[in-house]
């Protein structure tokens, strides 16, 4: 995606900047609200450690006998975690003294600090502002991949603690159909209140709950075919207190197939490269959503793949998601390119050479569908690099019965450029036999864009591009195209929000289209007024709502 660059850009100085500020905060008075800040208990009573890496030693220590290790490698960046009550709209201060190479501090969904190497102990800080109805915040500390064990010690959160909570939020409303295939619902409801917050729901199917989310939207899986389901949903907090149920929805499963003809695909970004990846598991179990867009595949150096062009294809924490993906019911589509590093496109000197990077990647995760995110001038605006993808593509097609090509690309207002439309032209003129032609319909270059608008007019762009193409009528064109969003703020810091999204979701329900993507679920929390950043979407949203509207695309 071209919003890479921008963001990678920017990971120094927004990492170490401050979460948005909301009108006339609470101040915080001194209390240190960590459990177990010092380690002293020598154990690591409160806090949650990833990969089983962390430990408690006696040396080197900051203060007191006691610090903790955490014991990063290539594929576990030895992540600690601990979850605190705190009262919302207040400031409150995150610190604590640390040693290693790269070592990180941070709130998740909000703002972090790092340092990138020091012998000695170090401190770092940072303030961040709780939301409206914010009840609790996670804190983080984390090494890198492949820079060694890093040590941490007197970890403190500055603030008042929060309050017993004994209100349960009232009944989700509006619960409704938004599609269906012949083994899965998706459902969609109207937010419930809280005098706190709301912190996800339960959809129940009869008596028996199926799910819990975060969003207002969830796909139940599972399903048979012709048979009539009912579903309720309850809200709670983060007090535990649950609501009474939704008013209940019947809906039948449809006879046969998976809610359309063709190759349908809801498939957000998810990149593992920057801006603290969420665990996949997580994700799909609070949105209901089963495709993620793996970015980026690149050059490691000649016409050889690896993630990022540096993690190897097998073996690290990129083949671990993958595994975590399919073990919860889903699956990944690799996305080649992206708008900078050094590309396999321009690296590979024949069409042929670069097929045989692709099948590297195709035999190592038995893939079903490759994307192909063709940007700037090295690729997209160099004619002889698309003739090489598209030959490329082509010859995978051959040789991979059944697999999916997707070729990703920018686009105007109102449809695709002249590079877009000779990509069109020559993936007919040289049978290349492109399943899906997606386009990315952001940094248009004008903040005050109708992204919904926008959307439209340039997916009606390329259905016409594509009828001129290959002939096709509008159902056939419809079932070719795909959208690739970007969540909140852009780099032309245009807004596509929660709202636009979801009419950009039904819209390409209606049309049939064939997938549906957003750059990225990294940045799928909420931080309004934050602006560009690689963690956060810059506007007032709840975690995975982007992609739990993402997974009610059905096509």
């Amino acid at each position: 995606m071209r919003t890479r660059s921008r963001l990678l850009a920017l990971a120094g100085a927004v990492l170490l900047g401050t979460a948005a500020t909301l009108t006339a905060p609470g101040t915080a008075s001194a209390a240190n609200l960590v459990d177990n800040s010092g380690f002293e208990s020598a154990t690591l009573s409160g806090w949650s450690c990833s990969g089983g890496l962390g430990s408690v030693v006696s040396s080197p220590v900051h203060s007191g006998s006691k610090a903790l290790a955490g014991a990063a490698g290539d594929s576990d960046n030895a992540k600690c975690t601990q979850t605190v009550a705190v009262q919302p709209n207040t400031t409150y201060t995150l610190s604590g003294w640390v040693r290693g190479s790269y070592v990180y501090l941070g709130v998740t969904g909000g703002s972090s600090t790092w340092t990138t190497s020091t012998s000695g102990y170090t401190r770092l800080s940072l303030s961040f502002t709780t939301g409206a109805s914010q009840t609790s915040a996670e804190i983080y500390l984390n090494g890198w991949y492949g820079q060694g064990t890093y040590y941490a010690d007197d970890i403190s959160l500055d603030g008042p603690g929060g309050s017993t909570d004994t209100q349960a939020p009232t009944a989700p409303s509006g619960l409704r159909s938004t599609g269906k295939t012949s083994s899965s619902a998706t459902l969609s409801w109207t937010a419930a209140t809280d005098n706190i917050g709301v912190t996800g729901y339960d959809i129940y199917q009869g008596s028996t709950k199926v799910s819990s989310v975060t969003g207002t939207g969830a796909t139940v899986s599972g399903l048979a075919a012709s048979t009539t389901y009912s579903f309720t949903v309850k809200a709670r907090d983060a007090a535990g207190n649950v609501s009474a149920a939704s008013d209940a929805v019947s809906v039948t499963t449809s006879s046969g197939g998976s809610g359309g003809t063709g190759f349908k695909q809801a498939a957000p970004y998810l990149y593992l490269g920057w801006g603290n990846p969420p665990a996949p598991s997580t994700v799909m179990n609070a949105t209901g959503v089963k495709w993620f867009t793996m970015a980026f595949i690149l050059s490691s150096g000649g016409c050889n793949p690896a993630w990022d062009g540096q993690r190897a294809l097998t073996g690290g924490v990129d083949q671990s998601a993958i595994a975590a993906i399919r073990a919860a019911g889903g699956d990944i589509v690799p996305s080649f390119g992206g708008w900078q590093g050094n590309k396999l496109g321009p690296n590979c000197s024949t069409p042929a050479a670069l097929a045989g990077a692709y099948q590297k990647v195709i035999d190592a995760y038995g893939l079903k569908a490759i994307d192909i995110d063709i940007e700037n001038t090295d690729e997209f605006e160099n004619t002889v690099v698309q003739d090489r993808i598209l030959g490329a593509l082509k010859i995978v097609k051959q040789n991979n019965p059944g697999l999916k090509t997707i070729v990703t690309f920018g686009t105007t207002t109102t449809g695709p450029n002249s590079y877009g439309n000779r990509l069109i032209d020559q993936s007919k003129a040289l049978g290349a036999d492109i399943d899906v032609f997606t386009i990315m319909p952001f940094d248009f270059g004008n903040a005050s864009t109708d992204m919904y608008a926008s959307t439209v007019s340039a997916t009606e762009g390329l259905k016409a591009e594509l009828k001129s193409a290959f002939g096709w009528d509008d159902a056939t064109a419809y079932a070719h195209i795909g959208i690739s969003g970007m969540n909140g703020v852009s780099d032309n810091q245009e807004t596509t929000t929660v709202q636009n999204w979801t009419d950009i979701r039904n819209w390409a329900n209606s049309h049939h289209i064939a997938r549906l993507a957003f750059w990225s679920v990294n940045r799928d929390h909420g931080c309004p007024g934050g602006g560009l950043q690689e963690t956060c979407s810059g506007i007032a949203q709840s975690d995975w709502q982007f992609t739990s509207i993402t997974a009610g695309f059905t096509g």
